[in-house]
């Protein structure tokens, strides 16, 4: 076997990215509709519809043999954890900042995952990176404190939510590509097990919170339309949750958050004209376009330099498995 043929193709990595992306800009869009524009109460709600479409899907697929991966053992929690705590807390975290605020101030906040995330990949995965991208994260963060300073719609629950989303985003994209191993969960597994193991407490956040009965009270239920976008929003939750699980697993959870802010930019101006909720001023304009900035010139160093080929990878390839 050669290095090349152990390492995924560059069409690989680039599409997984490319459909994280595209997933992820589709999500926003569509969940902000639900929780802003018809005005639908219930966050955590919709978040145990996509957890349940991910449990359906990957069980009905694994029945017909279409995929693979192991059946439950008392050893399955163990070799997850702290997963499941971490895909629950970025799940509902990022459901309830995108209700609060409005989505360039929302864009803008979730750059904080950034050097969060290679902090934690410098801790646990051991990774080093370069000064340009340093001085990149240096600009986003720059950026987004200018704008979250001028934010004439300041929300401080909005703001809490986002931030807690932004820890919970860094540690579940480090620790599952830690996870995903082949030989154990594999990255359909840890998809499955994770929806398993919190749709159940996530429900019961849902009925002690008030937040199943508000869902159950909403007047929308009768709209053929809302009903087809609540759907769409639980499928594309598992796609979502897939296509991040997928470009992790070909690429490295940097590429993953470098992807999320590509995507960023055009979330952010795309809520410039809808949602309904962006309030303009310069100050803050000036900061979204310098946190824009510093997000693109990041996104295409570190892409960039993700997408070639690792010669270090292929120099530590065992002796045996080069041809």
């Amino acid at each position: 076997m050669t290095a090349a043929a152990a390492e995924p193709s560059r069409a690989a990595r680039l599409l997984s990215a490319l459909l994280y992306g595209g997933c992820s800009l589709l999500l926003v869009l569509l969940n902000k509709a639900l929780l802003t524009a018809y005005g639908f109460p219930s966050p955590v709600f919709l978040g145990i519809g996509q957890m349940a479409t991910t449990i359906m899907i990957l069980y009905v697929a694994k029945l017909n043999k279409i995929i693979h991966f192991p059946d439950f053992d008392k050893r399955i929690p163990v070799k997850l954890f702290p997963l499941p705590l971490l895909y629950i807390g970025n799940h509902l975290s990022g459901l309830w900042s995108t209700s609060k605020l409005s989505l360039p101030m929302f864009t803008v906040l979730r750059k904080f995952t950034i050097p969060l995330t290679l902090l934690l990949e410098t801790v646990i995965l051991r990774k080093q990176h370069s000064l340009d991208i340093v001085v990149s994260v240096f600009a986003i963060v720059f950026g987004a404190i200018v704008a979250a300073g001028s934010d004439l719609a300041f929300n401080l629950e909005g703001y809490i939510f986002v931030f807690l989303n932004d820890i919970f985003t860094a540690a579940n994209g480090v620790y599952t590509k830690q996870k995903m191993d082949p030989k154990e969960l594999g990255k359909y597994g840890v998809l499955f097990y994770n929806a398993c193991f919190m749709v159940i407490p996530t429900f019961l956040i849902s009925v002690s919170t008030g937040d199943l009965q508000q869902a159950i009270e909403f007047h929308e239920w009768k709209n053929i339309l809302f009903i087809l976008q609540f759907l769409l929003s639980c499928l594309l939750g598992f796609l979502l949750m897939f296509a991040t699980v997928l470009c992790s697993h070909y690429n490295s959870a940097l590429t993953t958050a470098v992807v999320g802010a590509i995507k960023n930019v055009s979330v952010a101006y795309i809520g410039m004209l809808v949602g309904g909720d962006y309030i303009f001023s310069l100050l803050n304009f000036a900061g979204l376009n310098i946190c824009m900035a510093g997000g693109l010139r990041y996104s295409f160093l570190t892409l960039g330099s993700q997408l070639k080929p690792n010669q270090t990878d292929e120099e530590n390839v065992p002796l045996d498995t080069k041809s």
